[in-house]
């Protein structure tokens, strides 16, 4: 670090931060991020996949805003790939008002799962409960207040249909403001396990082959708030690039709440 100081490293650095931080930030030739949405993100048409795997959508639940929570429930429901399922596991919140909630999802959706711990037991548990009760191949991974874009899952089958010897894939994401406006996109380069070292680009929209993340361990306790990366480590070690997948689209909200280290990455230990 010092030598490339020495050597001006840091401050080219600071400059290529700068134009990166640049490109949606009232830049004459990129436009704002909303613009950027306008001209790129334009509806896609489906077509018929060949192999339609069912994906089960994991969500590990303790005391969520109630209007955000079923924001994110209604973003897996409108999915328009519907081969999938949805397992909701309340970490003993204690809350009737969440109660209620999951019980009308679990009733008015048959893809719908739930389980209630009996006593709080955090984050790794929690996700490893829903682990045990999904039955697709794959897991997708989702905070009890994100949201999917509405053909996050879509694109996750089409890219399995395209690369059957694939195990990992991740996409795009961008994050929410208070408001549900979308702003921070981060688009993501392709398969660097040097990156991933260093921080989870993975991150979100994650999906990965159930049998694998079961025979790696699933998620383990002592890595709460870095679970998420822990586990992207250890499943990745083994694997070639070709199996590890990058699609190119943002596919999952983000939602920059106070706590959340979508705000500020210090926020959980």
């Amino acid at each position: 670090f010092n030598s490339a100081k020495a050597a001006g490293g840091e401050s080219r650095e600071k400059s290529l931060m700068s134009h990166y931080a640049d490109t949606f930030r009232n830049n004459r030739t990129q436009g704002d991020y909303l613009a950027w949405i306008t001209r790129h993100e334009l509806p896609i048409a489906e077509t018929a996949l060949d192999h339609q795997p069912l994906i089960s959508v994991l969500v590990p639940v303790y005391r969520p805003e109630i209007n955000d929570f079923r924001a994110c429930l209604e973003s897996v429901l409108a999915q328009s790939y519907r081969n999938l399922e949805l397992c909701l596991v309340d970490d003993a919140s204690g809350d009737e008002a969440l109660t209620e909630v999951l019980e009308e999802y679990r009733l008015r959706d048959d893809r719908v799962r739930v389980a209630v711990h009996e006593r709080n037991q955090h984050i790794s548990h929690t996700s490893n409960t829903a682990l045990e009760m999904a039955s697709g191949d794959f897991i997708a991974l989702l905070d009890h207040d994100d949201v999917l874009a509405p053909q996050a899952l879509y694109f996750m089958a089409q890219a399995i249909n395209k690369a059957p010897e694939a195990m990992v894939f991740y996409s795009d994401e961008d994050k929410l403001d208070e408001k549900g406006r979308r702003h921070d996109p981060h688009f993501k380069s392709g398969w660097n396990p040097d990156l991933l070292l260093s921080q989870n680009y993975l991150s979100h929209l994650g999906v990965y082959s159930t049998s694998l993340v079961r025979q790696s361990g699933g998620f383990r306790a002592g890595y709460e708030g870095s679970q998420d990366h822990d586990l992207a480590l250890r499943v990745t070690r083994d694997l070639s690039a070709s199996q590890i997948v990058h699609i190119p689209r943002v596919l999952y909200h983000w939602r920059a709440g106070e706590g959340s280290t979508a705000l500020d990455s210090g926020a959980k230990d």
